[in-house]
């Protein structure tokens, strides 16, 4: 996996050391001596990584990690910063301020090799996640005031497997106090557990006697529950290999053992922050998509959505798996609802209608909103004397009980008019929907408040109304 990477450092050989050994893994490479060079090469050309030596003169690497994450320009690349300090307290600082992981000087080439690795990966998902959401800003889709980073304060759900529950329990009082832990010794049992719930972290002991961690961490990136959720492995310092292992298979972030408290917290709270981001991100994409198929008025699907579903339907009739039917329906006199107790009574009306559409189909039922009072109900496995049934069904429910009007308006009558026909061999969407509208054409020339079909497609689509 190439990306490319900005070194950070202000002695000159070390770049040279580090820039070389990067190109030669094909990694295209960013260079600055300084903070203020590093963090407008950032804003510019946005690396997928950044190597930042912590010791420089003039802005030091907690200062330039905190600019970095405090930038919505940049908070989102992932920052390793590159020590010769070895003081558990300089760890903590650098991951409070938003780093991502620590190298110490000189570099282990294997350790480097992997960590750039696991932080790439985790990059690419999180780029495609960014990507969509700005896509969706720039349709409306999202709102410009919807965040998708930062330091959330709610309680996350941690799972702690250890095969020594009273370790189990001592990691856990490290931890914050808000989060909701629940601790496990069986790796079965956790295997269940993450398969009926979700959880925002797994703490793993991946030097456990009692059962393989790093199998266990395999099988939880290649399930759907897991392949999302953060993992903190704890390890020897001294397992190289088993540390490589770990961030290859998907390991987030590897915490040597004997465990301290503060470092633990630090590397908890940068796991949930992260997770945080890539669920909400998730949640825009997910508003969005519901945005692009929904009609908001009433809540249901759009023209673009039923258009869809008949297409699905034509395919399947195609191949002879199952008949389906469609159907037009049209509010009778909306426009008199509308002129006498105003649009807010009409949305009413809208509103109430969509219930008792949604309330009165099957669920493999679609019912779309296909512009103004008009209504299209796509019906997969239905012929047609299923899909006139389910349309009178339709029409009595409405007809049957007054609609509230909202304010002082009190309630009336509201009717519909329907067009039922069945898809048929080489239909599309646009010559079904114009048999449909034919047969609703003919319900409202019989009186309205009634329901017509229309078997076979006519020689010439219907007129527009």
């Amino acid at each position: 996996m190439s990306g490319r990477i900005l070194v950070v450092d202000d002695i000159a050989p070390n770049v040279r050391l580090l820039k070389a050994k990067l190109e030669a893994e094909y990694y295209d490479v960013l260079t600055a001596d300084n903070g203020p060079d590093a963090i407008e090469l950032a804003r510019q050309a946005v690396p997928d990584l950044i190597l930042l030596d912590v010791m420089m003169p003039q802005m030091d690497g907690f200062e330039v990690c905190t600019r970095l994450k405090n930038d919505p320009r940049t908070r989102h690349i992932p920052v390793v910063m590159v020590t010769a300090l070895d003081q558990q307290v300089d760890r903590v600082h650098g991951l409070q301020v938003g780093a991502d992981d620590f190298l110490s000087k000189p570099i282990d080439d294997v350790a480097l090799f992997a960590r750039v690795r696991s932080l790439l990966r985790l990059k690419l998902v999180m780029d495609e996640l960014r990507q969509r959401e700005a896509s969706g800003r720039a349709v409306g889709a999202i709102s410009d005031t919807m965040t998708c980073f930062g330091d959330s304060d709610a309680a996350a759900n941690i799972l702690i497997l250890e095969e020594d529950l009273s370790r189990a329990e001592r990691l856990g009082r490290r931890i914050s106090q808000q989060n909701q832990l629940t601790l496990c010794t069986d790796p079965k049992e956790a295997s269940q557990l993450l398969d009926q719930q979700g959880f925002d972290l797994l703490v793993i002991n991946l030097v456990a006697r009692g059962f393989d961690g790093l199998r266990l961490c395999a099988r939880i990136r290649s399930s759907d529950n897991g392949r999302a959720m953060p993992i903190l492995a704890l390890v020897d310092p001294h397992n190289r290999e088993k540390i490589v292992r770990a961030l290859d298979i998907g390991v987030n972030d590897v915490l040597l053992r004997p465990v301290d408290a503060n470092e633990f917290d630090a590397r908890v709270k940068t796991q949930l922050r992260c997770k945080r981001y890539a669920d909400t991100l998730r949640q825009s994409l997910d508003s969005s998509f519901e945005l692009s198929v929904t009609d908001q008025l009433t809540g249901l699907h759009n023209r673009r959505f039923m258009q869809a579903r008949i297409a699905d339907a034509l395919t399947r009739l195609g191949r002879g798996v199952e008949p389906a039917s469609v159907m037009i329906a049209d509010v009778d006199f909306f426009k008199q609802v509308n002129d006498k107790w105003g649009h807010d009574a009409g949305d009413k009306v809208l509103q109430e209608l969509a219930r008792r559409m949604k309330a009165n189909m099957r669920a493999i039922d679609i019912a779309c909103r296909y512009g103004g009072e008009e209504f299209v109900l796509v019906m997969p496995g239905a012929d047609l004397n299923a899909g006139l049934q389910a349309a009178e069904r339709l029409r009595i429910a409405i007809e049957d009980e007054p609609f509230e009007l909202g304010g002082h308006h009190g309630t009336t009558r509201i009717t519909l008019s329907a067009g039922v026909t069945e898809l048929e061999p080489g239909d599309s969407h646009e010559s079904a929907l114009a048999r449909a509208d034919q047969a609703l054409y003919a319900a409202k020339n019989a009186g309205r408040n009634c329901v017509k079909s229309i078997e076979k497609a006519p020689a010439q689509s219907a007129a527009g109304r």
